[in-house]
């Protein structure tokens, strides 16, 4: 078999990009995450508070030192404590944008962006030319004069990122970078930032906690509790097979994990789900709270699946409440304001709640 590239030259290809095994200990928490992405791909970091994420980010900008493992980013290697290898922070070809951007308060938009060049040897005038032509990628040639208190939250966003960007990093990283913007900003500046992403060329990694920040805006999905991976994917394939209640939680799906007999899921609890997937041993099943119906009194339904249960609470979630419900199987239901009060629902109320198996997604544990 022929092929135009060399041995020398697939050498490269196969080293391009983030290979990393971070182990970091402190004190009785352990980050040990084995991360990696090619060239052109953003990887998001997605976990609850204290899971790591910010630890790891830490790891991979040289701001928090490895205990153990590797760091290498396109063949380089920039950390690895056991060969006593650490290229510190400043020479390293990474771009941060942090959660607050930590822009400086007496420069100029045009001189924040030129900062990093000037820090790399870049001739002023030269920084401040190629500064001019990142802020007018972000559309901010109009704000190149105004200092930070005089930006929106949008606009320090972006020239937070313009001054990641300018020094041409092979690893971008960004710290949360649209959560100190409302929600009306942050709808307009998500979408900016998956445009500039996808022209990023070299390797991305997202840190955040917002469920659709990480499913707009990244390619794959790693996902972080207590130090340890325990799921990742592409968002479809992390959203429609969730493998933890936390990662259930944030798609919005109800989850439980049993033995699979043909049709009938068994849960450890005593409860039984009836599913349209054949399987056989352990296995997860989704659904999400749309798909259940509740009734005051026990409905003539072709339904497979039927549950009398108690409403523990209701909140609002979006244009529906969202009931939550004790029983044989505890479970989440949404329902319109008017369906929760035709049911006269409340805490303690017993109602009867009916699921299709067409709309259950049984998938291997």
């Amino acid at each position: 078999m022929t092929t135009d590239t060399s041995p020398t030259e697939e050498a490269v290809l196969r080293t391009d990009g983030l290979d990393a095994r971070l182990l970091v200990d402190r004190g009785t928490f352990r980050l040990d995450l084995r991360l990696s992405a090619a060239p052109g791909e953003v990887l998001a970091l997605l976990g609850p508070n204290g899971a790591g994420k910010t630890t790891a980010l830490r790891a991979l900008a040289g701001l928090t030192p490895l205990t153990a493992g590797s760091l290498r980013l396109d063949g380089r290697t920039l950390e690895e404590p056991e060969s006593r290898v650490r290229v510190p922070t400043e020479d390293r070809p990474v771009g941060v944008v942090f959660q607050d951007y930590l822009l400086f308060p007496h420069l100029t938009a045009l001189d924040n962006v030129a900062f990093g060049p000037r820090c790399h040897g870049v001739p002023k005038a030269e920084a401040r030319a190629q500064a001019a032509e990142w802020l007018e990628r972000m559309g901010l040639t109009d704000r190149a004069g105004a200092k930070p208190r005089a930006l929106s939250g949008g606009q320090a966003q972006r020239v937070a990122l313009a001054r990641a960007l300018a020094t041409r990093p092979r690893l971008l990283l960004l710290d949360e970078p649209l959560a100190a913007l409302d929600a009306r900003t942050r709808l307009d500046v998500r979408a900016g930032l998956r445009r500039h992403l996808a022209d990023f060329e070299a390797v991305a990694v997202l840190v955040t906690h917002d469920p659709l920040d990480a499913m707009v805006l990244a390619d794959r999905l790693v996902v972080v509790e207590e130090g340890r991976i325990v799921q990742e994917g592409t968002p479809a394939d992390i959203s429609r097979r969730p493998r933890t209640d936390y990662i259930a939680s944030l798609v919005g799906l109800n989850l439980y994990q049993g033995r699979a007999d043909g049709h009938t899921v068994r849960l450890d609890g005593g409860a039984a789900i009836t599913t349209t997937e054949d399987l056989t041993g352990p296995v997860f099943v989704a659904f999400p709270p749309a798909a259940v119906t509740l009734h005051r009194d026990r409905p003539d339904s072709s339904a497979r699946n039927l549950w009398r249960l108690e409403v523990f609470g209701l909140e609002s979630h979006g244009d529906q409440i969202r009931v939550d419900l004790t029983g044989e199987l505890p479970l989440l239901a949404d329902l319109t304001t008017a369906a929760v009060a035709e049911l006269s629902l409340h805490p303690g109320r017993q109602v009867w709640a009916t699921l299709k198996a067409t709309q259950t997604h049984a998938y291997p544990a």
